[in-house]
């Protein structure tokens, strides 16, 4: 049964076997030959050349303003520590919500909710599995449409309203009462939680990530920024039946919905929208952030190694 998990791992490695390397990243190795060959894939004839004079216009800025960035440089620049504690918030709060909680342990949930059968408690988890990915996949469309910010705020609303019928359903089977409709409105909010979840708070903390780096300092943020979601999985999946025996079931929902609370004032008051925005501008973002918006004080990228 653990092999199986295996097998979407084989086929993806086959797959990224064939997976080109980035344009921008072999024209920074000043191997131009191989990155023209790929954005000749990409691009028609009429754009190719546009897309090659950009490419060779931000490679000869980034040699210019290149350096080595290490994790310490992350902290020492208002900009980019503004940057990095909005996206390694967003990648806390995408676990501290409980997502993980919920794939992790939506059997035992449905157990707990009083389904006995092991079968109909596994095929009730994979349902909720199956709506995790097809809210994915919705996610890649209302990404761009509704804007990152107001997605995440609306999946974030809803994930707040499963959790309050989550810890209602097990407070009132907790009661004692031997009514099967508690179970019934458990597997409901279940359910709810991942329609809700997995269009905005699944893709957006990722997505953000992505775009509210400057180019050199990227891979390192986003590294870290991964780092803290993986670190609060680990937590979050460790702790929580520990929790759900101490203090109930239903008052672990709770807490999670509160965590949910602070989730959207964090988003409401510092996650900027990036839908539409170039690097640069949402560079501008931050430095205003940092400095205000009539500060004359240059960016990291023109600072370099003064920072």
């Amino acid at each position: 049964m653990v092999g199986v998990a295996g097998v979407p791992a084989v086929i993806q490695f086959c797959i990224m076997l064939c997976l080109p390397e980035s344009p921008r990243w072999l024209f920074m190795k000043d191997d131009k030959a191989k990155a023209i060959a790929i954005l000749s894939k990409i691009y028609d004839v009429a754009r190719l050349q546009d897309e090659i004079d950009h490419l060779s216009i931000t490679e000869e800025e980034e040699c210019q303003k290149r350096n080595n960035v290490k994790i310490s440089d992350v902290f020492k620049s208002k900009e980019i520590r503004l940057a990095f504690l909005v996206g390694a918030g967003l990648q806390a709060f995408q676990q501290f919500t409980g997502i993980n909680t919920v794939m992790y342990y939506s059997p035992t949930i449905v157990q707990m909710a009083g389904f006995s059968s092991n079968q109909l408690a596994l095929l009730l988890s994979l349902v909720i599995a199956a709506m995790n990915a097809a809210g994915t996949v919705l996610g890649i469309y209302l990404i761009d449409h509704f804007g990152r910010k107001k997605l995440a705020i609306s999946s974030l609303a809803g994930v707040i309203a499963s959790l309050f019928i989550l810890a209602g359903a097990f407070f009132g089977k907790s009661s004692g009462s031997s009514n099967e409709l508690y179970g019934w409105i458990a597997v409901l909010g279940l359910a709810l939680y991942i329609a809700c979840f997995s269009p905005g708070m699944g893709p957006v903390p990722w997505t953000v990530n992505s775009e509210i780096y400057p180019e050199q300092y990227r891979g390192i943020c986003g590294g870290m920024s991964a780092t803290v979601n993986w670190i609060s999985n680990l937590i979050v999946a460790q702790t929580f039946l520990s929790i759900a025996e101490a203090v109930g079931t239903g008052s672990t929902f709770l807490m999670l919905a509160g965590i949910a609370v602070l989730a959207v004032v964090f988003v409401i008051m510092y996650v900027p929208e990036t839908m539409g925005l170039a690097f640069v501008e949402v560079e501008q973002i931050w430095k205003e952030r940092a400095w205000g918006s009539s500060s004359n004080t240059e960016s990291l990228l023109e600072q370099g190694d003064d920072k």
